[in-house]
């Protein structure tokens, strides 16, 4: 019986150990949990200026003579030195340095780069005076209206601010991607980037006659008449063909008003094809402003 006794407080106190120590390890995990789905990210600023003067010492240390390049280094430190002192002195007076910002933009079909795109700008805006500049390197064969229409609402933040923008375009600023790139004060496009594809377009294969011929019915319910207008596997109508075309044209004409809005000068009739152009024959048709 004592022995008993014995086992069961040593049991007593093995379980309430093990309870303890699971009460602790659910609460570390709750709360990295809770931090987890709380981050909200980062965004990571790089100092090109500084970037760039690395870079060219690099080659200089390998290119010039060790004296030149001490020498050299010793008049750049102290011109350094005394730009600091003249900005220190202009902002003591309350004046200021114009500072570029540059943000990258990779685009797919979604556009799902918008969210990080919208938390920089709304870091840019918190700082950015009038007398600075956003630079936006933009590439993006577009995708979906909704969200570039999103992206699109997110760049035009700055010019409501009276910034200045200037959009870059390395390789492709194409629908969606145009329709971004067309809100910039200025757009710099490589001789051969791709711009343009002002259009809208959709497609869907139907696979009812497929599921007929294997006596397969397939039955779509809808409240509304135009609730669903062309579908996969429903037996689709001249009728809901033309309200889906209607749609389109809609969409389309919502497009070219757009771009219209944002850059006058272009003759939106003969740039809103659908078409594409390199950045050279896109500078003749006014899509563009300069070739670089």
């Amino acid at each position: 019986m004592e022995f008993l006794a014995e086992y069961g407080v040593f049991l007593a106190k093995a379980i309430t150990i093990v309870v303890a120590a699971m009460i602790i390890i659910g609460t570390i995990v709750s709360a990295g949990m809770r931090t987890k789905k709380g981050a909200a990210g980062h965004i990571e600023v790089t100092h090109l200026n500084h970037e760039l003067e690395e870079m060219t010492d690099a080659i200089r240390s390998v290119a010039l003579d060790k004296d030149v390049l001490k020498q050299e280094l010793k008049n750049e430190k102290k011109q350094a030195k005394q730009e600091k002192k003249d900005r220190v002195k202009v902002e003591k007076e309350g004046g200021h340095k114009k500072r570029v910002y540059v943000l990258d933009f990779e685009g797919d079909i979604k556009a799902s780069a918008v969210e990080s795109l919208r938390e920089e700008i709304t870091s840019i805006l918190s700082i950015a005076k009038k007398e600075d500049e956003v630079v936006l390197k933009l590439s993006s064969s577009g995708g979906m209206v909704h969200t570039y229409g999103l992206a699109s609402s997110q760049v035009q933040r700055i010019c409501d601010r009276d910034i200045p923008l200037t959009i870059c375009v390395d390789k492709v600023a194409a629908s969606g991607g145009y329709m971004m790139a067309c809100i910039a004060d200025k757009i710099i496009a490589a001789p051969f980037a791709i711009l343009g594809s002002i259009g809208v377009v959709a497609q869907l294969p139907n696979f009812n006659r497929l599921l007929k011929k294997h006596d397969v019915d397939f039955e779509l319910m809808t409240a509304g008449e135009y609730k669903r207008t062309l579908t996969l596997f429903g037996e689709n109508t001249d009728k809901g063909r033309e309200k889906f075309m209607e749609e389109l044209e809609d969409t389309h004409s919502l497009f070219k008003a757009f771009v219209v809005e944002n850059r006058p000068q272009l003759n939106i009739d003969e740039v809103a094809t659908g078409e594409v152009w390199f950045g050279k024959r896109a500078l003749a048709k006014k899509l563009i402003d300069e070739l670089g």
